[in-house]
């Protein structure tokens, strides 16, 4: 074992967690079992962001510090042997990102401690990794309150015969969650032509973003939904909840290499028909006081607020002409649910929407990794239909076609439409 039995970091009351701005102390701990001769005894604290164009590389292409603060515990002399400790003092920056550790690259906070031994001897190290979290609070993002609501309109065909089209409306209750919050879907369906549409699906979808040499986009399906079809002639409303499960907050404030979007995506494969919301993910809840007034029973949330499906008016006269008049919405069943069991090992009630309870322990997250507080392990369940996602969409690498950013989406709910890479 040698001169040096033990040598580890201990942080003080065992905390993992920190805020920005806080102080970091702990201890230098050394048990010798004979006496060592040293140069000095040092502590750094950094903060630092590594990213790669490969998955799982730690050959960073890119990278950016945060802070690098370093203590001297100790000039040179000679340890006897027994036990020592040496304490230490930092104060972490306001400005520091939340940690996070995807396959692309990470935002990493550590203490490293060396004891530097004299020439031609091997010096002794240690370090103990620490996470920072900085609060997304979400009335601190513009629009937050304003609705969230995408429509689109596609022409249904059938061996190159047109037969009319489908508008698929869909809409949320809040523009951003936070972890353990229940994110409530409508989605609204005209079926304009004589033949049934496939099953609607709607997915929560991650896309972290990184800086490499050029942007790599790792998107992936954290929760997923899939409803009934809608019969010819008709006209559906499918009411869905998906409780956000433990994620690491939306951007990452601080940090210019990597990026966190969230998106709903609510599609249809036949015809192909998608729309996709914005969402955002903090960890301080939206302000009931900043919402706005929720329509009544029975009410859709587009009634406030006109939408103009992107086909022209002309196709949609169309397709209804020598159609019935569309009678009252029906309302389609849920046939999977990808946190039906996770929700059942959490004990909550989607289906009635009660809120999870009690405080949340330390926990792993869904998608690219970082301790986070939430509520259950955060592990979606899988389901047995495929998911409604272009094939570039099913895992990392190089999307031909990303989910748009906040600005495009905004811009085209302005315009009462919304498609990827529109």
């Amino acid at each position: 074992m040698g001169r040096v039995q033990l040598l580890e970091i201990c942080l003080s009351h065992g905390r993992a967690v920190y805020g920005p701005g806080e102080p970091l102390s702990g201890a230098v701990r050394v048990r010798l079992a004979a006496p060592l001769a040293f140069r000095a005894i040092r502590v750094t604290c950094t903060g630092s962001c590594g990213v790669s164009s490969k998955a799982n590389d730690a050959a960073w292409v890119a990278e950016e510090s945060y802070f690098h603060s370093s203590l001297s515990l100790a000039e040179k002399g000679t340890l006897p042997a027994g036990e020592h400790s040496f304490p230490f003092h930092f104060l972490l920056p306001a400005t520091a990102p939340t940690s996070f550790e995807g396959p692309f690259g990470r935002i990493m906070h550590q203490v490293r401690a060396t004891i530097e031994t004299p020439r031609f001897s091997k010096d002794h190290k240690c370090s103990r990794v620490f996470y920072i979290l900085s609060p997304l609070d979400l009335n601190s993002i513009p629009d937050i309150e304003q609705p969230n609501v995408a429509s689109t309109t596609k022409k249904f065909s059938y061996k190159l015969v047109k037969t009319g089209c489908v508008v698929l409306t869909a809409s949320t209750d809040l523009r951003g969650y936070v972890v353990g919050q229940v994110l409530r879907l409508q989605a609204d369906i005209e079926n304009q032509s004589g033949k049934d549409t496939s099953p609607v699906v709607a997915s929560l979808l991650q896309k972290v973003s990184y800086k490499a040499k050029r942007w790599v986009y790792d998107v992936r399906t954290i929760a997923e939904v899939e409803g009934a079809a809608v019969k010819a002639w008709r006209r559906a409303q499918w009411h869905e909840q998906i409780l956000v499960p433990a994620l690491p907050q939306s951007a990452l404030p601080g940090c210019s290499l990597i990026h966190i979007d969230y998106y709903l995506q609510v599609s249809l494969r036949s015809p192909e028909a998608t729309v996709t919301l914005p969402v955002f993910v903090g960890n301080v809840a939206v302000h009931p006081g900043m919402l706005s007034p929720q329509p009544g029973p029975g009410l859709s949330p587009m009634a406030s607020r006109p939408v103009v499906p992107s086909a022209p008016p002309q196709e949609e006269a169309e397709a209804t002409a020598g159609g019935l008049p569309f009678p009252d919405p029906i309302f389609l069943s849920t046939q999977s649910h990808s946190q039906q069991q996770a929700a059942a090992a959490q004990g909550s009630e989607l289906q009635d929407g009660s809120p999870v309870p009690r405080a949340p322990p330390l926990c792993l997250s869904t998608g690219a990794t970082v301790p986070y507080f939430a509520e259950g392990s955060g592990e979606a369940v899988a389901t047995a239909c495929s998911v409604s996602l272009p094939p570039e969409y099913s895992s990392w690498g190089y999307p031909c076609e990303a989910p748009p950013s906040y600005e495009q989406s905004c811009a085209a709910n302005a315009n009462g439409s919304l498609t990827p890479g529109t």
